[in-house]
């Protein structure tokens, strides 16, 4: 599928040929603009991970208390 001038295809099936490839481009450049608005939107992400990060810091904090307490104090 040679493209170049020397090619048998009419003038107008190659400009046909382009705008649809413009038009699937934007349409991925669209696509990939919406994906990463959603996947950068810090308000979702906050709600869809705050329980679990919630716990990670509780349980850290656990452990981190329960070590220096168990240092400074005699058995």
């Amino acid at each position: 599928m040679s493209t170049s001038p020397a090619s048998n295809e009419p003038t107008s099936t190659l400009e046909l040929r382009a705008a649809d490839q413009r038009r699937r481009l934007h349409s991925s450049v669209t696509e990939l603009r919406s994906k990463m608005h959603e996947r950068l939107d810090i308000k979702r992400n906050a709600r869809e991970y705050l329980v679990p990060a919630s716990g990670i810091g509780a349980l850290l904090g656990l452990v981190l208390g329960y070590g220096l307490t168990g240092m400074f104090t005699r058995h």
